[in-house]
């Protein structure tokens, strides 16, 4: 199906805001302090980490991801360690790998291969790329991809489980 000049227009204006919406996470996230379980990542337990560490974001995170363009939202998580992460749509009967590929002081960026459920394949994921950054006890995600030539773009907090 061709896009129309409204519709590359619209995709253009989501991504722009979705990524105007995660830079501005980064000032809010230099405000709040560690969480209490990531403080000991930095050190001895009860001693605060290496001035300007940023929090961990390993652990298992669960939400929802809201598309742009869509009303209905759908369940993600991931699991993050330092071996890589992983990410299921459970509503969406999908599993990504994802693989680190850089990091700055509040975010970390990694690119995601959909191991089940690929569009590639007759599913319903697409691979594409995200980027997460803590938010006070929580995950702030943003995920880009383009499926058949459109731009797709989603974002959500999550809770670590």
């Amino acid at each position: 199906m061709p896009m129309t000049t409204r519709t590359k227009a619209l995709c253009a204006c989501a991504a722009t805001l979705i990524l105007a919406m995660v830079a501005a996470v980064a000032p809010a996230t230099a405000q709040f302090p560690a969480a209490p379980d990531d403080a000991a990542a930095g050190g001895a337990k009860g001693k605060k980490g290496a001035a300007g560490a940023s929090p961990t974001i390993n652990g298992n995170w669960a939400g929802e991801l809201t598309q742009v363009g869509s009303q209905t939202p759908y369940k993600f998580e991931i699991a993050i360690n330092a071996k890589g992460a992983e990410a299921k749509y459970p509503d969406l009967d999908c599993i990504g790998k994802l693989t680190r590929v850089g990091s700055s002081k509040t975010y970390v960026f990694f690119v995601e291969v959909i191991t089940k459920g690929s569009a590639d394949k007759g599913g319903r994921c697409p691979d594409g790329t995200m980027t997460v950054a803590r938010q006070g006890d929580n995950l702030a995600l943003g995920w880009f991809g383009s499926v058949q030539g459109t731009t797709v773009v989603a974002y959500g907090t999550l809770k670590k489980k």
